[in-house]
């Protein structure tokens, strides 16, 4: 297993001064944000977006260091993350995050989209700088508003599929790229930016991202499907929301129009609290190698990602993006 705090103890002063960077820009003189703000970092999870950026502008940068922009689109990577997850929370009405109640559960709807608003804002706070707002961030800013729009239709596209049940392998691929992979390649590309990687690096790791970013996604809806219910995540949820992921879409595939139509049908019909339904249409998955055919298509995206890091010469950093990559594809939550 990927041993992500020793990752954070070679990177050293870069990885803290991401994290008093992220501190900083989210101080206020409001009592409860400032509370609310510190309970969400205290519980921040992997992030793997601010620890990839540094590893990627360290193997990029022709003297193996990062910049002072680095650190700053770093942050707003993360704090751009946890934005997002806190208008996810109210848009799937989740009231547990990270196994713990979200601000949602705790507050209410209208709290945590106006502390997601607040995260974002100082998010763009920090990839504009300071007065100067120099060439290098306005193209940032760029790259970033374009993932904001991104996550936007891609949850809108979900709804719509999720209220019609027609979803296909193309669109479901759609989805996962604005959901999760473009925030990944925001995240890195922006890191590659910094270091002022020319245009055949840039394009190199935009797409070890998108890569990176699709496996990450299809990983998870794998997991939704036959991952370890002991973590206190049941399975099923992605379908209980007549989301059609991988795993069902890939055994869709192996079966007629017709039969095809009638899963569609069942998935259509799923409320709260009808297993019976949800038992068959997992039993149909597996009856139909839905998992092994999510899991090849994971490979090959896995397989896209670390191809676009052969131009790169041997360094730490690369063999920690390899490992990191093959964590994503073998984690077990």
């Amino acid at each position: 297993m990927m041993d992500l705090s020793s990752l954070k103890d070679y990177l050293a002063e870069d990885w803290r001064a991401v994290q008093r960077l992220m501190t900083s820009a989210l101080r206020c003189d409001i009592d409860i944000l400032e509370q609310v703000n510190a309970s969400i970092l205290s519980s921040s999870g992997k992030q793997l977006r601010p620890l990839v950026s540094l590893l990627v502008a360290r193997m990029c940068s022709r003297e193996g260091k990062v910049s002072e922009a680095t650190i700053r689109y770093a942050a707003a990577s993360e704090l751009l993350h946890n934005a997002t997850l806190l208008h996810d929370d109210v848009a799937d009405s989740s009231d547990i995050r990270r196994g713990k109640p979200t601000v949602r559960a705790l507050m209410g709807p209208s709290a945590s989209v106006l502390v997601g608003d607040f995260w974002l804002v100082r998010a763009i706070d920090l990839i504009r700088g300071g007065d100067g707002f120099s060439p290098m961030d306005m193209e940032a800013v760029g790259i970033f508003s374009k993932t904001l729009g991104d996550l936007a239709q891609g949850e809108m596209l979900q709804l719509q599929k999720a209220q019609e049940c027609d979803t296909t392998l193309e669109d479901y691929e759609r989805i996962i790229y604005c959901k999760t992979a473009s925030l990944f390649e925001a995240s890195w590309h922006s890191a590659a930016l910094s270091v002022e990687a020319d245009k055949e690096v840039c394009r190199k790791i935009i797409d070890f991202s998108v890569n990176l970013g699709l496996a990450f996604q299809v990983r998870d809806d794998i997991l939704d499907n036959v991952g370890d219910t002991s973590v206190g995540k049941p399975l099923g949820v992605d379908l209980m929301e007549h989301k059609m992921t991988a795993p069902l879409l890939c055994a869709l595939e192996c079966v007629s129009a017709g039969k095809a139509e009638e899963i569609r049908r069942k998935v259509a019909s799923l409320e709260s609290g009808n297993n019976s339904v949800k038992d068959e249409i997992m039993k149909f998955m597996a009856e139909n190698d839905g998992v092994a055919h999510a899991t090849r298509m994971l490979e090959k995206y896995m397989e896209k990602a670390l191809d676009a890091l052969d131009m790169f010469p041997e360094s730490f950093e690369k063999q920690a993006l390899v490992q990191l990559a093959r964590f994503t594809a073998e984690r077990n939550c």
